[in-house]
């Protein structure tokens, strides 16, 4: 049976512009304003990218509430927030934003809208705000294709589980050596590094193509696959994740053989923490809601059931 209008719940996802964020730390808006010029920032920009953003959800608030029950969730509060099931799931913003959104859902697909082309590229964001009056009536009649996205789940032994849409961090919280035993397939070893980056299709066009194009660079582009991979990632449905080890470290007790390669569903990818403070895992760039991976815990990455789906 249908959901009439009155019933269907729809959450809009938002984040603070950083105009927000600004005034929020130095409590009003000169303050922020001396704070930014202080640093040699263009406040202008500030408030045009606010008076953009701001324009964007007024604008997609008033086409929502037509066709239901509205509630806005700002991105801090996703750690927490069940998603009603029937919800429709709107975000409004980055990519980041989205990618963050899918990995707390439970099969309802996101409708991503760009709040401002001119400043986001948007690959997760192919809608504006101004199409929704002719959008909707065919998203919530199910008549538009949905784009599958597969995850990574990091699975620790004490039985705690983080899902990454883009990306897992695996190795110590600052900037000291992070040291771990890992295992892929057959391949066994102890390394000191600065940690590890696994990598969905989703973002293999981020922080991975970062990792591996300075790792090219210096190598002069020899491993043809890693150069694959800088060019071009690989595909957001793609049944495999890509790991790199960030800056290994050859020493008597360290090794570097076992640094960049692919998890598939019968190759996981194991990992067991050797620090005894400070180590941690999280995907995303959330590290608010990371798992703590010290000493004596093991982590095992692989390919999650849960998908995530992004309208188009």
């Amino acid at each position: 049976m249908a959901i009439q209008d009155a019933d269907r719940k729809i959450i809009l996802v938002t984040r603070r512009t950083r105009l927000q964020e600004l005034v929020a730390r130095y409590n009003t808006v000169e303050q922020a304003r001396f704070q930014a010029e202080h640093l040699g920032l263009d406040f202008s920009d500030f408030l045009l990218e606010d008076q953009q953003y701001q324009t964007a959800l007024k604008d997609t608030t008033v086409q929502l509430e037509i066709h239901g029950r509205l509630q806005i969730l700002d991105r801090g509060f996703l750690p927490n927030f069940m998603f009603p099931k029937e919800a429709l799931v709107v975000v409004l913003g980055q990519d980041g934003l989205v990618a963050n959104t899918l990995k707390y859902l439970n099969g309802q697909s996101v409708l991503a809208l760009n709040p401002d082309p001119k400043r986001w590229d948007g690959k997760l964001l192919p809608f504006v705000p101004g199409v929704l009056d002719t959008l909707l009536p065919e998203v919530l009649r199910s008549k538009r294709p949905t784009k599958e996205i597969v995850l990574g789940l990091a699975t620790l032994s004490d039985g705690q589980k983080l899902l990454a849409v883009n990306d897992f961090y695996i190795g110590a919280k600052s900037h000291v050596s992070s040291r771990y035993q890992i295992s892929s397939g057959n391949v066994h070893e102890q390394h000191s590094s600065s940690g590890v980056i696994i990598s969905t299709g989703l973002g293999s066009t981020g922080w991975l193509r970062s990792v591996l194009t300075g790792a090219s660079a210096i190598a002069g582009g020899a491993n043809k696959k890693a150069k694959q991979l800088c060019e071009s990632g690989f595909a957001w449905e793609s049944q495999r994740l890509v790991f790199s080890v960030r800056e290994p470290f050859p020493s008597i007790s360290s090794q570097t053989n076992c640094v960049f390669g692919d998890v598939s569903p019968h190759k996981p990818l194991i990992i067991r923490s050797l620090m005894p403070e400070g180590g941690v895992i999280f995907s995303d760039g959330m590290e608010a809601d990371g798992l703590e991976f010290r000493s004596g815990l093991e982590a095992t990455i692989s390919i999650a059931e849960h998908r995530g789906r992004l309208l188009h």
